[in-house]
């Protein structure tokens, strides 16, 4: 069984009354890299502040490792290493000045800080600029300077927010195969509003709207991929349109010509569709010649989400 790093319940948070988050149930287990995955306003950031102890929230529960948030947030946030949207940087120290600063804050043992930062410094790319100072580096290294300082303690968590905004595309192949290469050794939520990057990057997806859970699913290990939302089938003896929706107890059959039809299964039934499907089809002398799987993509998924339809299957909230 999978260990649960974090486990928020029922998470809230209210602005002037007006909510942020609303009822949100999250969870990490270790090893994974969860792709968090909104709208710009739908309440990551504030979901990663509460998540990071920087914010309280109105209602709900968190557990970082076993260990409350709330009641315990000093050792729950030795677990956690956290960058927010703006990096937390000295502009006017060096690299390895404001790692050190930040290895001291942290609790690093003084005889381990420079070993840390040294440390740190080559995982991230930074030794060949560790005497610079942080004004003068681009957004890019900028970038890499507060992940430095989130892993500086080594912590089972990593909490990333928009860890590639504003960079430029070669800064943001080189965060994101830093974050790969993090997620290793760490389990990371990371936000974004990019379907490309949270699909490249991480294996289970939570979409978050207007502040509520929306979608969760995992994209590597069991259950894992888009699901199946129709199947395109072959038939060189179709009965009528109506009798196929009938007979196979589908939602909706579309003709596509040429014997070839669109078939949406019935609810909670794409396990063992295909097969039921080709049994009745070779009983009834259909002489079906064909069938695959239609899934949809997670961009009509989060689309469908983010405009109040209902999308396609997804997992239960965890």
């Amino acid at each position: 069984m999978a260990e649960n790093l974090i486990d928020a319940r029922n998470l809230t948070r209210s602005f002037g009354g007006r909510p942020a988050v609303q009822d949100l149930d999250l969870t990490l287990d270790r090893g994974e890299i969860l792709g968090f995955l909104g709208l710009n306003g739908a309440g990551k950031s504030t979901t990663l502040r509460m998540l990071a102890g920087t914010l309280a929230p109105s209602a709900g529960r968190i557990s970082i490792a076993g260990i409350d948030l709330l009641s315990a947030p000093k050792p729950a946030k030795r677990k956690l290493g956290y960058l927010p949207e703006q990096p937390p940087l000295h502009p006017e120290l060096t690299v390895s000045e404001y790692l050190r600063f930040c290895a001291e804050i942290h609790g690093v043992p003084r005889p381990r800080i420079r070993t840390a930062v040294r440390a740190v410094e080559e995982k991230t790319g930074l030794t060949q600029v560790e005497r610079r100072l942080i004004r003068n580096l681009s957004r890019g290294y900028q970038q890499r300077v507060g992940i430095a300082q989130a892993i500086l303690h080594e912590p089972e968590v990593l909490l990333l927010d928009e860890p590639t905004v504003g960079l430029d595309p070669a800064q943001i192949q080189d965060i994101r195969a830093l974050i790969r290469s993090l997620g290793e050794a760490h389990s990371v939520i990371f936000s974004s509003h990019l379907l490309g990057e949270v699909q490249s990057l991480a294996t289970r997806v939570v979409i978050i709207h207007e502040g509520r859970l929306a979608w969760s699913r995992p994209l590597v290990g069991p259950g894992s991929g888009i699901p199946t939302v129709a199947y395109r089938a072959g038939l060189r003896n179709p009965p009528p349109v109506e009798q196929l929706a009938v007979r196979t107890g589908a939602h909706g059959v579309t003709p596509l010509g040429a014997g070839w039809f669109r078939i949406e299964p019935p609810d909670g039934a794409t396990d063992e569709f295909p097969r039921n499907f080709l049994d009745r089809a070779v009983r009834d002398g259909w002489a079906p010649f064909g069938l695959s799987a239609e899934e949809a993509s997670l961009e009509a998924i989060f689309l469908s989400l983010t405009r109040g339809e209902t999308p396609v299957p997804a997992e239960p909230a965890p």
